[in-house]
């Protein structure tokens, strides 16, 4: 189907401004893949702190989110990427990739509570929605690593090899699959849980990076990174049905959390483009210059905040005027970002 740039770029005020207005009113039991304590938090009282991953300075900012300022910096293990809260929603996750570890922070006050080492580089992490199996992409060894997560401790189930550069995963409802993105040979993987195997792999465009399944377990949405699009994926079909074009170097995602629109963040074009995923559309993009990569919702979806990794700030979006009205200086090359008082992440 071919649309008209333009008249999607006419169009976005008032598509932003109607899509914020369902989001809200939207009911906070919507659909998503999210740990059932973690969702449970998004509707507790808002915390004013939200978390950001320094990758290049071994940090976590803390920023007031009422004042938009950076109030403290935690030190952490060697380039820190991604973040995860714990089923239970008591422990924010920091994967250190380099140092091989884990740290883990109170959500609320970001004081260390424990460090899990050896956990070999944890460039990605994630729980099944079962929350058996902890899985950790291993970028730069070329593996996946299973965990069998039981009574809050880690056992180490299987190490695959997953060659090359497996950046991000995503599950199936089930929980019987894990996807993950291969960068640098351009492919998506499926690692039956179950048996800890490869059961198969599907082409990509150059490079992809993001990677989620929509609400209905249907499609795979993959950022393709090297190019300017969304790839989406038939996984039970194993086919791609459509591109999305959204902008140079599509990168990773972010839900609404209304179970219906995506955003997308193009970190080439310094812009988050928002998709919906019951129609496979562009919708329309917000400029956010700097390099946008990894973004959160507030629980009102009146907010999307974005780490801008080549500006060393974090950007806030306001929805409603569709574009970025706050930055916030933190560390250099900020990736992760999270806070409790979120929307579901679809």
């Amino acid at each position: 189907m071919m649309h008209d740039p333009g008249r999607v770029s006419r169009s976005l005020p008032r598509l932003v401004a109607v899509l914020v207005a369902l989001a809200v009113s939207a009911s906070a039991s919507a659909s998503a893949p999210e740990p059932a304590a973690a969702a449970g938090a998004a509707s507790a009282a808002p915390d004013p702190i939200v978390f950001v991953l320094n990758s290049r300075d071994a940090t976590v900012s803390k920023i007031d989110q009422a004042r938009y300022g950076e109030i403290g910096r935690i030190e952490v293990g060697r380039e820190p990427h991604h973040l995860y809260p714990t089923p239970d929603g008591r422990s924010l996750i920091v994967a250190n990739a380099i140092s091989d570890e884990l740290h883990l922070l109170d959500p609320v006050t970001g004081q260390l509570q424990r460090r899990i080492e050896r956990i070999d580089d944890p460039y990605q992490i994630g729980f099944s929605p079962d929350n058996r199996w902890f899985v950790v992409a291993a970028l730069r060894l070329d593996r996946v690593d299973v965990y069998r997560h039981e009574a809050g401790e880690l056992k180490l189930a299987a190490r695959i090899d997953a060659p090359k550069a497996p950046s991000h995963l995503w599950f199936s409802a089930d929980s019987r699959f894990v996807f993950v993105t291969l960068q640098q040979s351009n492919e998506v993987a499926a690692i039956d849980l179950a048996t800890q195997t490869i059961a198969w792999k599907l082409p990509t465009g150059k490079q992809p990076a993001g990677i989620v399944v929509t609400p209905d377990d249907r499609y795979l949405m993959v950022g393709v990174m090297g190019e300017d699009y969304v790839q989406v994926i038939d996984w039970r079909a194993r086919q791609t049905v459509r591109r999305i074009v959204t902008g140079k170097g599509a990168h990773n995602f972010r839900g609404l959390g209304d179970g219906r629109h995506l955003f997308v963040s193009n970190r080439v074009e310094n812009t988050v483009s928002i998709v919906d995923m019951d129609t496979l559309q562009l919708l329309g993009s917000i400029p956010v210059p700097g390099g946008p990569d990894c973004l959160e919702v507030t629980a009102d979806r009146r907010q999307l905040w974005v780490t801008l990794r080549w500006a060393r700030q974090v950007a806030v979006v306001d929805l409603g005027q569709r574009r970025v009205v706050r930055t916030i200086a933190v560390g250099r090359s900020p990736h992760g970002i999270y806070f409790r008082n979120r929307a579901p992440l679809l």
